[in-house]
This record gives structure tokens, C-alpha cells and sequence, in this order.
């Protein structure tokens, strides 16, 4: 197989049922977005935690998952892969099980800490931008509604990973002063 057919040369490409579209549109930036924060959290691995790299590598299937979903403009294909209400679910014992490892969140933090967790948190702020765009796309096109639901909670799930791995790197939260 190729990397390179020259098919986008002219700023077009092609989704999953072949049809053209610019690589300007909505639902390119979409997925192209959700690429960017599969990209920032394979920065991430290895984090020097195995539980927390084998939740990120999940995750990272995860989006890939996304990504086709989003890459195909009938949400009702059949040929699909499309994201379950199962993956959100995942992501929401994921942050039930790890919030339990912290102490309460009292106040709004800075995005910062250890390089990996300082990195999810980067993640994590891709990751809403990703959710914007898909909320932008489905204003105008018909996309699986799961997709929002999940990308809203892997930012969730992205932050709390960030806070354990600062908290089990002895990194102290840091509020902002207003």
C-alpha cells in the first residue's frame, strides 16, 4: 500500500464512502482534530505507569473508532465502526475508579504539573477543541451523537489521569489566584 496517491494534491480527499470533500470542511477538521488528540496522548506512552498506559492505549483504539465514525457521512452505515454508549461507559468507570485514588477537587487547577501529566492536560485541552468541532459538524451534518458524548468524557477522563499521575509523582495542584 502506498502513503502517498497524489488524490489530495488539490486539497480535496475522500471519506470512507469515497465521496470528495475539501480537507476544509467541517468534517474533516472534525476528525483531523480527534487525530491531533490521538496523537498527543501516544506522546504520553510510556507515562512510567502500566495501568495508566494500558487505559491510554484503550483510549487510543478508542478514537480510532472516532475518527471512521466521523469519516463517514451516513452515521447509520452498517460497514462502520462506530463508538458504543459501552466506550463512554468505560470512560466513566475509568474516572470513577482512578477519582478515588485523589483528593477532592476543591478548586480550578493550572494545567500543569510532571511532564506527563503537564502532557494529559494538553491532551485533555485538544481533546475539548476535538468536541467543539464535532458539536460545529453535527449543526450541520447528521454524525453519531455518541461521538460528543464520549469526547466530552475523555477530557474529563484525560484530567483526572493527569491529577493522579502528578499526585503519584508527589506533584502539589497548583489553584490559579484571581
Amino acid at each position: 500500500m502506498k502513503v502517498y496517491t497524489g488524490r489530495g494534491d488539490e486539497g480535496m480527499t475522500d471519506l470512507r464512502d469515497m465521496s470528495r470533500v475539501s480537507k476544509t470542511s467541517f468534517r474533516i477538521e472534525a476528525y483531523g482534530t480527534v487525530d491531533e488528540a490521538n496523537s498527543a496522548i501516544g506522546v504520553l506512552r510510556p507515562s512510567g505507569y502500566d495501568d495508566v498506559d494500558e487505559q491510554l492505549r484503550e483510549i487510543q483504539n478508542h478514537l480510532h473508532i472516532v475518527q471512521a465514525d466521523l469519516a463517514t457521512p451516513d452515521p447509520e452505515d452498517e460497514d462502520t465502526p462506530h463508538l458504543q454508549p459501552e466506550h463512554t461507559e468505560w470512560l466513566e468507570e475509568l474516572i470513577d475508579g482512578y477519582d478515588d485514588e485523589l483528593e477532592p477537587l476543591e478548586s480550578f487547577i493550572l494545567p500543569s504539573g510532571s511532564d506527563v501529566g503537564a502532557r494529559l492536560h494538553q491532551a485533555r485541552a485538544i481533546c475539548r477543541r476535538a468536541e467543539r468541532r464535532c458539536v460545529d459538524l453535527a449543526g450541520d451534518e447528521p454524525i453519531n451523537a455518541e461521538v460528543v458524548a464520549y469526547l466530552n468524557r475523555l477530557s474529563d477522563a484525560l484530567f483526572v489521569l493527569a491529577r493522579v499521575v502528578n499526585a503519584r509523582d508527589g506533584i502539589e495542584e497548583e489553584s490559579p489566584q484571581y
